[in-house]
């Protein structure tokens, strides 16, 4: 997934931007996923307090647990990383390096976490749990944890940072012209789409977590989707 935003976004960016927006790929991975292994994992499914939030042990909600476990860190882990990375997309070329580390530390360790509680977290023993898991509310596959979580806060960055200065420009006599911007490598972002395409196979399949009858319904439905 990380390796198709990766090529998606560095593709549809200009030249003089396009590594700037690869190292801001890798930098945002690696960065959100240390933090949720030293903490976003716990506040999600940690020991709910009121509801609200899981208790924040460093690191004891993974250490010494078995295979399975680990599996479903290592997959929720992805789901924290690609939050973040819908971020990188929408603020590309736009924001300083420094200040797209800052968000991403926001972002992994305080919103997506405390939000992937409220919903994901089901409690020990089924009694305390999140409290919109409490009401009810279904989230399959991350589409509001993962990219509602996103989105949102890629539209609070934008908002902030404002249009783009002289994107448009006011023609004698009335109306505007616009700066046409060209990615500098169109097969670059295909690859892209092509291997989050792929990687929602697993996203979307895997959030059953077992391989039982209803995987390749919804895996026929994600290919259908896409």
């Amino acid at each position: 997934m990380q390796a198709g935003f990766l090529c998606l976004e560095s593709g549809l960016t200009r030249t003089k931007n396009s590594i700037n927006v690869a190292i801001k790929n890798i930098a945002d991975f690696a960065l959100s996923s240390i933090i949720f292994a030293a903490a976003g994992f716990a506040i999600i499914f940690g020991s709910s307090l009121g509801g609200v939030l899981g208790s924040p042990e460093i690191f004891t909600q993974v250490s010494g647990e078995s295979a399975s476990a680990y599996s479903v860190f290592l997959f929720q882990m992805m789901f924290c990383g690609t939050a973040v990375t819908i971020v990188s997309g929408a603020v590309a070329e736009r924001i300083r390096f420094s200040s797209y580390l800052l968000v991403t530390v926001v972002l992994s360790l305080l919103i997506y976490p405390l939000f992937g509680h409220w919903v994901w977290n089901t409690g020990a023993d089924g009694a305390q749990a999140g409290w919109l898991n409490q009401l009810g509310f279904v989230d399959f596959a991350g589409s509001t944890v993962v990219h509602g979580v996103g989105g949102w806060a890629a539209l609070a960055l934008v908002m902030i940072i404002g249009p783009r200065k002289d994107r448009f420009v006011a023609r004698e006599g009335g109306g505007t012209r616009t700066q046409p911007f060209t990615g500098y490598n169109a097969p670059l972002a295909m690859l892209g789409a092509l291997l989050l395409w792929i990687g929602w196979i697993g996203f979307n399949g895997g959030s059953t977590l077992a391989f039982d009858d209803r995987v390749p319904k919804i895996i026929a439905n994600t290919i259908l989707a896409a």
